[in-house]
């Protein structure tokens, strides 16, 4: 099963954890080189951020590409504050989310929500999102769908609209519901640092 093997690769990585403002981040080094950060809220489960980092042809690390979340400022500040200053009329496309679904933000879209058109295109295997005054145009694929190999169906997709913000969801599917369930069950098995520990533990 598919959804066995990704969750299997995901074990087989080697894993360090650390937790650092209410925040339980784990870094996977993959056999191929492959690097991948993710950050859950201590409290919740929830996953606040995914980002990916591959190792050029000549060995140079890259820099992380962000899956999840919503890329920070130069140092870290508030929330993408300088980042909206920047393109303040271009939309702003990222991916934030919840515990049931998978759920993607455009900002700065200030058209009425009827104008909308959001569906799955099935050939391509990617969410298509549209405006009838052919404006904005978008369409992009749900990477945890193609890891576990799961057909898009949809009517778990969804949008909504509100202050210039588009929200569209996805509904996890239960294959992908248990197979986060067995992911946080194994990363508990990783032995936890604390920021004032220093470099984190490899398991």
């Amino acid at each position: 099963m598919v959804v066995t093997g990704w969750l299997e690769s995901l074990r087989a990585a080697e894993k360090t954890a650390l937790l650092q403002d209410g925040r339980r981040k784990v870094h996977y080094l993959f056999p191929d080189g492959k690097e991948m950060a993710e950050e859950y809220d201590e409290k919740t489960s929830e996953l606040l951020v995914r980002k990916w980092r591959v190792k050029s042809a000549l060995g140079a690390l890259g820099q992380w590409q962000i899956e999840v979340g919503e890329p920070a400022p130069h140092g870290a500040g508030n929330l993408g504050c300088e980042l909206i200053k920047e393109s303040n009329a271009n939309p702003i496309f990222m991916r934030k989310d919840t515990k049931m679904c998978f759920q993607w933000r455009i900002r700065n879209l200030p058209y009425p929500k009827d104008v909308y058109n959001v569906c799955v295109d099935q050939q391509e295997r990617c969410v298509v999102v549209r405006t009838t005054n052919k404006k904005y145009y978008k369409k992009f694929s749900i990477t945890d769908l193609e890891r576990y190999q799961l057909p898009l169906d949809d009517s778990l997709l969804s949008f909504a609209y509100a202050n210039c913000t588009l929200i569209i969801s996805y509904q996890k599917p239960k294959e992908v519901l248990v197979a986060e369930s067995e992911l946080q069950k194994e990363l508990k098995k990783v032995k936890m640092a604390h920021s004032s520990d220093g470099d984190c533990k490899t398991q």
